[in-house]
């Protein structure tokens, strides 16, 4: 009949419309400030390359929550930077003028990957005035210590004494790309870890600085404590105090507090004062 057929049709059209009224309800509660809406920038895959300092502390230790102001927790410190392909060109003249003086650039990931942006990033830090250095993001999985540290030396990662150049980082970090320990036991990974420093010492003269998390050195070394007399520390924590630090490091060199500073999200402090950084700078 057609009468009741109009029924029902308004009906199920009833019945539909509070489905969508429901669902779009949720929506809103799903993506609501401080839930769902934040976990992009933790939580979406990484790309091969893409990976810069701290990727693994914001997908494994939580977003940062800091504000990204300097921490008051240092009576002598120096403000630095790193920055990535993500930075793209930077506005150094801005940086320096905000009391950046030193600044690291990611030259190298694995044996394949080149910063794009290096040439602009290192040559452009160091003529506004600031010491610079380069770093190599590791990937353990991926070949050996000695070829990752030849790699790097060769695209970038190089040291020179002329007062402005601080010697090369190693990121090891979480995986962004797979298992956080690269499938590595303990103790291939302390031997993998030792087979960069040495291949880059020999290298180049100098000891590799060495960014980490006190959670993946411990999870991923055993908290090994052969390096910390050799390679100086930077250490990753988004917080007012770089907290306990790896096994076998007693101090740090540098400290990455936030990843959403100005400018540049990654923002640092040197563990020391000026003169202290220059003298490492020139070994």
């Amino acid at each position: 009949m057609p009468g009741h057929g109009s029924g029902t049709t308004r009906r199920g059209r009833g019945i539909l419309s509070a489905a969508g009224l429901f669902i779009s309800a949720l929506a809103l509660i799903v993506t609501a400030p401080g839930t769902a809406s934040a976990a992009p920038q933790d939580t979406n895959p990484v790309k091969p390359g893409e990976a810069s300092m701290g990727v693994g502390v914001r997908m494994h230790e939580g977003g940062d929550t800091t504000d990204g102001s300097r921490p008051e927790t240092l009576a002598a410190s120096v403000h630095g930077v790193d920055v990535s392909s993500h930075q793209g060109n930077v506005p150094w003249s801005t940086l320096w003028n905000s009391g950046v003086k030193w600044a690291y650039v990611k030259a190298t990931e694995g044996t394949s990957y080149t910063n794009p942006y290096f040439t602009q990033q290192y040559n452009g830090s160091y003529n506004i005035g600031m010491i610079r250095g380069a770093y190599h993001f590791a990937l353990p999985d991926n070949s050996s210590g000695a070829a990752q540290a030849n790699y790097f030396a060769d695209h970038g990662g190089g040291w020179s004494k002329d007062g402005k150049t601080l010697p090369g980082v190693l990121d090891i970090e979480y995986n962004p790309y797979g298992s956080t320990c690269y499938g590595k036991s303990q103790s291939a990974m302390v031997s993998w870890i030792r087979d960069f420093t040495s291949t880059y010492k020999a290298r180049t003269g100098r000891d590799a600085v060495i960014y980490t998390t006190t959670d993946w050195w411990t999870q991923c070394t055993g908290n090994n404590g052969g390096f910390g007399s050799t390679n100086p520390l930077w250490i990753a924590r988004y917080a007012s105090s770089p907290g306990t630090l790896p096994n076998g490091w007693g101090f740090h060199t540098f400290w990455q507090y936030t990843s959403t500073g100005p400018t540049v999200g990654d923002h640092n402090l040197f563990n020391g004062s000026m003169d202290r950084l220059k003298a490492l700078a020139n070994g």
